[in-house]
């Protein structure tokens, strides 16, 4: 019973602790209070937290302020401010026209540790190594050369599964879920040169990473307190699956620098596949050099399109 008092005491002072910490901080923020567009009425510490405490996806909530407040407005979330933009108009304005402004990604813990650092291309910090990778995306990634490169794994993966749906005949089928297997392995081929052995588990792991980044987490709102993301067991599970994502990605790298080195050197390969685009970047002295986690971030990264609505 005394051990149940001293805990209860300990997060009782840990919590008051916390609270006090937030207090000031609001305190010295709202003495240089910067001018957001409209936005509901906030709460003390929490700001607009509460609007999100319930079972509905958060986007529908945002859709029903935003028809109240506009397709321009202001959330705080706990210490963060974030503005919303949700219409086309307002889009255009932050990704095209004042792009630049706007390149600037937040950090998110589950990000940092699943993207070894935000090395990826969808949240690295704008930069000389963001530009550079944008750069490789362009010439050497989505290149229309490199696209129509591709066009035999395509053709080959959807005529095997208009022969699939042949041999279904008069039997009930679920064709949105094969489509997006079969799409699945297009990327899968495209990105790895093969169909890896693993590939259930890899995306099991990745559909897992997209639920845990959609989240609000209480690490991400309140950044300065780092404490939070220990208590929440947030970190510890995000680690865990990184290190799992990790192990399956290293043996898909090693197992494609084996099968390259067996080749005869004197024979191109015929078709390169994203591995083999990024790995001359890791090999060779260019001005952009790329680890092995910065090679796994991208294609963990690269494989999230594809693998979003897979299932299994």
């Amino acid at each position: 019973m005394a051990m149940d008092l001293d805990y209860c005491s300990f997060t009782v002072l840990v919590s008051f602790f916390i609270l006090l910490i937030t207090l000031l901080r609001a305190s010295s923020q709202s003495r240089t209070k910067s001018k957001f567009p409209p936005g509901p009425r906030k709460l003390p510490l929490i700001g607009n937290l509460h609007l999100f405490a319930s079972f509905r996806p958060p986007h529908r909530t945002i859709s029903d302020l935003a028809s109240k407040y506009g397709p321009v407005m202001h959330l705080k979330l706990g210490e963060v401010d974030t503005v919303v933009v949700s219409s086309a108009e307002a889009a255009k304005e932050v990704l095209k026209t004042h792009d630049l402004n706007f390149a600037y990604r937040p950090s998110l813990l589950v990000t940092e540790i699943l993207c070894y650092g935000n090395t990826d291309i969808a949240f690295a910090p704008y930069g000389e190594y963001w530009r550079q990778l944008r750069k490789i995306c362009t010439l050497e990634l989505l290149s229309a050369k490199r696209v129509q490169s591709f066009r035999h794994i395509r053709e080959e993966e959807f005529l095997n599964l208009c022969r699939w749906i042949g041999s279904q005949s008069g039997l009930l089928i679920n064709l949105t879920e094969r489509v997006d297997l079969t799409t699945s392995d297009v990327v899968t081929r495209a990105s790895f040169g093969k169909k890896t052995e693993e590939k259930a588990a890899f995306i099991s792991l990745i559909r897992k990473a997209i639920e845990m980044a959609a989240g609000l987490h209480i690490a991400d709102v309140y950044p300065s307190i780092k404490l939070f993301s220990r208590v929440s067991g947030m970190r510890a599970r995000v680690e865990k699956l990184h290190k799992e994502s990790d192990r399956i990605l290293e043996n898909i790298i090693n197992d494609h620098r084996a099968t390259n080195t067996a080749t005869n050197s004197n024979e191109s390969k015929k078709h390169e596949d994203l591995i083999d685009v990024l790995l001359k970047f890791h090999d060779s002295g260019d001005e952009l050099h790329l680890t092995i986690d910065n090679l796994k971030s991208i294609l963990q990264v690269s494989y999230v399109y594809a693998s979003r609505n897979t299932e299994f």
